[in-house]
Formats: C-alpha cells, sequence, structure tokens
C-alpha cells in the first residue's frame, strides 16, 4: 500500500506513523526532513524558514511512483510520504516518510530511497528565507 500527498499544513507525525503501520510488520522506519538553521547554498545566511512550491499534479504523481518502486525494491508493505508546500519555519518537518516491513533493514532502505528519489525526482522548489532577505535555491528538499 502506497500513500503519498502534498500538504500546505503542518505534518502530523503521529497519524504518518498510524497510516504506514500494519500487524504483520516487524518494523515501521520514519524519516522526517526539518528546516535548519544553516543555508545549504551560503555559509554565512542564517535561515527563518523554508518556502516550498510544486508542480502539483506532477509532483505528487511522481511521488506516488518512487513510493511504489521503493514498495517493490525493498518488499515493502506500506511506504507514506508527505511533503510540504508553503512556508515551513525553524525546526518544522518539510517532508515526513514512513516504511513497514517484516523486518527493519527493508523499511529503513526503503525510506533512504524514498528521500534520494524525492531531491532528484520530485519537482518541488525550494526558497531560502534568510534573516536579510531570501534566495530560490532549486529542486529539492
Amino acid at each position: 500500500m502506497v500513500e503519498t500527498s502534498l500538504s500546505s499544513e503542518p505534518l502530523d507525525t503521529a497519524a504518518l506513523v498510524a497510516r504506514a503501520s500494519d500487524p504483520s510488520c516487524g518494523a515501521v522506519a520514519v524519516f522526517l526532513g526539518t528546516v535548519r538553521e544553516t543555508s545549504t547554498t551560503t555559509d554565512d545566511a542564517l535561515v527563518v524558514a523554508l518556502e516550498y512550491e510544486a508542480a502539483e499534479d506532477l509532483a505528487a504523481s511522481t511521488l506516488e511512483q518512487i513510493c511504489e518502486r521503493a514498495t517493490e525494491r525493498f518488499g515493502l508493505v506500506r511506504a507514506v510520504a508527505i511533503h510540504r508546500v508553503g512556508r515551513c519555519d525553524l525546526g518544522e518537518p518539510t517532508v515526513a516518510i514512513a516504511c513497514s516491513s517484516p523486518h527493519r533493514g527493508q523499511a529503513l532502505d526503503g525510506c533512504r530511497f524514498i528521500i534520494e528519489a524525492i531531491k532528484v525526482e520530485v519537482p518541488i522548489f525550494k526558497k531560502e528565507i534568510y534573516t536579510d532577505g531570501s534566495t530560490w535555491v532549486g529542486q529539492g528538499s
């Protein structure tokens, strides 16, 4: 089972884990990407927020395809991935992934595969908002 979405609302990580859980599984692995205070593009800029924009139909479709590939490749029972759009403040989760499987290795590998593919394939664009201005930094989480 695959469940994906884009959300303009804060991410509910407890609900994410509940949706990924399955009684046949001994593992649920979770990955949360959060807004950090240091820039990914400049060494001296302090980040106060990120802003995400997406080509929503294409982004949703691509996110689903990635989770389906992960499910097949790693034998996942469930894969749930949610990515924020809009403004995310310092410390706030921007992407949440939960994978369940019979064993931990599959679930952990599935999470890593999904986040790495999201960063490369999903048309979501990030703007870093600094204490002294902002800049678009391109595609990726």
